[in-house]
């Protein structure tokens, strides 16, 4: 046997966790549980940034809109260009 056969005994390094191993189950527990508690504790903090949503929202669609600044001429100025 050479050192890179597996000998069968335990995992590998490579196969990682399993989710329904008893590590994996472990772990699904407490994420559950600890995103229960983190939006219970704070949920008052995300439900009021909520509000500022729309106001953030307004910048963003004049850059992705407008593909930035410096491009508010219209299409009518590139019919105009590509005709000779």
């Amino acid at each position: 046997m050479s050192m890179h056969e597996h000998s069968g005994r335990g995992p590998s390094a490579h196969e990682g966790i399993s989710l329904r191993s008893r590590v994996g189950l472990v772990l699904i527990g407490f994420l559950v549980i600890a995103g229960a508690l983190l939006f219970t504790e704070h949920q008052a903090h995300v439900l009021g940034s909520l509000v500022w949503l729309p106001l953030l929202a307004c910048p963003l669609m004049h850059v992705f809109m407008h593909s930035g600044h410096g491009n508010h001429g219209g299409h009518q100025q590139e019919v105009d260009r590509r005709q000779p």
